[in-house]
């Protein structure tokens, strides 16, 4: 868990950081559609399921890329725990 942390608040390369705002903007499309107060057919509703899943495992992963190991050892040495 600790290497976790350590990932998460590393340094993300650019192209990463660019994936994770996609990847966020799709959740947030897909939660959008979830929870419209409209009845919509159950392909889209299902679509909307997928994309809200892809975007949440996109985002994380694309955060926990980091440019290298220096970068956790930076986080390494200002974290207290």
């Amino acid at each position: 868990m600790k290497e976790l942390k350590k990932r998460w608040f590393a340094k993300t390369p650019k192209f990463w950081k660019k994936v994770r705002n996609i990847a966020i903007t799709l959740g947030a499309v897909a939660g959008v559609i979830l929870t419209a107060p409209v009845s919509l057919p159950a392909a889209v509703i299902t679509a909307a399921g997928y994309l809200a899943t892809v975007g949440t495992v996109a985002a994380t992963l694309s955060q926990l890329t980091v440019t290298d190991n220096k970068s956790i050892e930076d986080v390494d040495n200002t974290t207290d725990n």
